[in-house]
């Protein structure tokens, strides 16, 4: 009896969160994709990298289509997606009865933005020296997109070091992840590169224009929907359970650290 009442139940993967990690894999197996092509361009092809690319329609064609309907579902209310985006539509906006508008991360949100455009800018100023390739900015894209899910799944260091908000249902700038993605699309001057940048700036004007008509539904003062008891996500428990590893890993690797030193 003792021993069953020690059993905890298993806490089931919620469908966001099953959704993240199917992101993260398909997006996963297009970086290695678009890395072995990229590889092959540069050892054993005469051909430009967007060239090779073109010489794949339907990869290409595929992978467009997948990041425009990711994109245009954003627009709209999903049960998929996280409550992190989901927050700006009236439908998701709970009364909570206080009329207190508190957004902790306002500035550092500024901040956010001007460390991404100057980031991304050092690299745009090496393509246009012709250091850098369409190739390595289309990688680039490529690995951003990898690292917004493991921000999702695992850690965010907008979170931890900017923004401070306690989860990523409160989180000031979800909607601005495709944004941040395509970035490096402005110096790849192709229409497919071009459209998914401007579809992703069109979701951040989108978000943004919520935010300013509507702050209520982003504080979670205001807006009950972003309470703990209403989440259908539950990352904040997935990453609980993780900690425990990354503890383990770091405690390894100090050992073996250590260990070389000798």
């Amino acid at each position: 009896m003792e021993n069953e009442q020690q059993k905890k139940p298993k806490k089931r993967i919620s469908i966001v969160l099953a959704w993240h990690y199917f992101r993260l894999i398909y997006r996963s197996v297009l970086f290695i994709l678009i890395l072995i092509t990229y590889i092959r361009f540069r050892f054993h092809s005469q051909a430009s990298i967007i060239e090779s690319i073109e010489q794949m329609p339907t990869i290409l064609i595929v992978t467009w289509a997948i990041f425009v309907v990711e994109m245009i579902f954003r627009f709209f209310p999903s049960k998929l997606e996280s409550p992190g985006c989901q927050k700006q539509f009236a439908r998701n906006y709970i009364k909570s009865g206080s009329t207190e508008i508190v957004i902790h991360d306002n500035y550092s949100t500024m901040l956010v933005a001007l460390i991404w455009v100057v980031f991304n800018a050092f690299f745009g100023a090496l393509h246009m020296l012709g250091i850098l390739d369409d190739g390595i900015m289309i990688l680039l894209c490529s690995a951003y997109s990898i690292c917004d899910i493991i921000c999702i799944l695992f850690f965010c260091p907008f979170q931890t070091v900017f923004m401070k908000n306690k989860c990523c249902s409160t989180c000031r700038i979800y909607n601005w992840d495709y944004a941040m993605m395509f970035t490096p699309l402005f110096f790849v001057k192709q229409s497919y590169t071009w459209s998914l940048l401007v579809l992703s700036i069109a979701l951040l004007v989108r978000w943004e224009l919520t935010f300013y008509l509507h702050p209520e539904r982003f504080s979670e003062k205001t807006n009950d929907y972003l309470q703990c008891k209403n989440c259908t996500e539950k990352l904040c428990a997935h990453k609980k359970q993780l900690k425990p590893l990354r503890k383990h890993i770091a405690e390894y690797t100090d050992k073996k650290t250590k260990r070389l030193k000798k």
